[in-house]
C-alpha cells in the first residue's frame, strides 16, 4: 500500500469515526463507488488503535480523574465508570446475537443509503429535544437509552456518535456532556473492534512507513475531529451535520438504482 493511500484510509477513518456521518457507511460507499479493497487486517487494527487514542488523549484529564477516583473509591467517579459499563452492555448483547444480520447489512449497499437518510432524521430531531439541558451526567435510564442508541451504530449507514448524542440530548444532558460521554462509550467499542481484528492477524506484524503514516494520519483527524464536533455541539450545530448525510444518501441510492 502506498503512502497516499494509506493516509486517506486514515483520514477517512479519524474524521468519519467520531463525526455523526457514519464510519461504517462511508466505508460501503468507498467500496462501492471505487472497489476499494481491503486495506489488511493489520493497518485495520492500526487504525482502529489510532482513534482510541484520540479520544485518550482530548479526555486524558477525564480518564485520569475517573481511574484516580476508581482506586480512590471515590462515589462520584465509580458512578460514572458504572455509567459506561451499563451503556456499554446493550452493544455487546445485541453485536452477539445479531452478528450474521449485521454482516449481512454490509453486503447490501441499499440498506446503507437509506440508514444515511435514517442518522440524517436523527441529527435534525434534536432540534426538537429539550431546549434546557442542565444535566452534567446522564442518569442510569438515560446512559441505558445512549447505549441503546448506540446498538442501531452496529449497521452501515447509522453514525454511532450521531444517534449517542442525539439520545444525550433529548435526555436534556449538556451539549458537551453528552459528546463526552459518548465518546467515552467508544472506548470500549472500540477497542473490542480492534481485539476482534487482531484475532486475525495470525501473530504476523509488519510495521512499515505507509502503515506509520496511516496511524498518525488517522490520530491527528481524529482529535480534530472530536475537537469540532464538541465545539459545534455547544453551539447547538449537531443537526447541521443531517445536510450532509441526507444528500449523500439520496445520491447514494441513486447510483445504486441507476448503477
Amino acid at each position: 500500500m502506498s503512502y497516499f493511500d494509506a493516509i486517506v484510509l486514515g483520514l477517512v477513518q479519524g474524521l468519519t469515526e467520531f463525526l455523526p456521518v457514519s464510519s461504517s457507511g462511508h466505508l460501503v460507499m468507498a467500496q462501492t463507488f471505487l472497489g476499494v479493497p481491503s486495506p489488511g487486517v493489520f493497518l485495520e487494527v492500526a487504525l482502529h488503535l489510532a482513534t482510541l487514542i484520540s479520544v485518550m488523549v482530548v479526555y486524558h484529564r477525564k480518564l485520569t480523574e475517573l481511574l484516580v477516583g476508581f482506586f480512590r473509591r471515590d462515589p462520584e467517579s465509580l458512578r460514572y465508570i458504572g455509567l459506561l459499563v451499563l451503556a456499554t452492555l446493550p452493544v455487546v448483547v445485541i453485536g452477539l446475537l445479531f452478528k450474521d444480520f449485521i454482516e449481512s447489512a454490509f453486503d447490501t449497499p441499499h440498506v446503507t443509503g437509506f440508514l444515511l437518510l435514517v442518522t440524517g432524521l436523527i441529527l435534525w430531531s434534536t432540534t426538537l429535544a429539550k431546549r434546557e439541558r442542565t444535566r452534567e451526567v446522564p442518569t442510569a435510564g438515560h446512559a441505558l437509552f445512549m447505549g441503546l442508541a448506540q446498538c442501531f451504530a452496529i449497521l452501515p449507514g447509522i453514525s454511532r456518535s450521531g444517534s449517542t448524542i442525539a439520545a444525550g440530548l433529548w435526555s436534556g444532558v449538556r451539549g458537551e456532556r453528552a459528546a463526552e460521554f459518548s465518546f467515552l462509550m467508544s472506548l470500549p467499542a472500540v477497542a473490542g473492534a480492534a481485539v476482534l481484528q487482531a484475532s486475525d492477524l495470525g501473530g504476523e506484524i509488519a510495521i512499515s512507513g505507509p502503515l506509520a503514516a496511516g496511524f498518525l494520519a488517522s490520530l491527528l483527524s481524529g482529535i480534530a475531529a472530536i475537537k469540532s464536533l464538541v465545539w459545534l455541539v455547544r453551539r447547538q450545530g449537531f443537526h447541521q451535520f443531517a445536510w450532509y448525510v441526507w444528500p449523500v444518501g439520496l445520491f447514494f441510492l441513486a447510483y445504486l438504482y441507476f448503477a
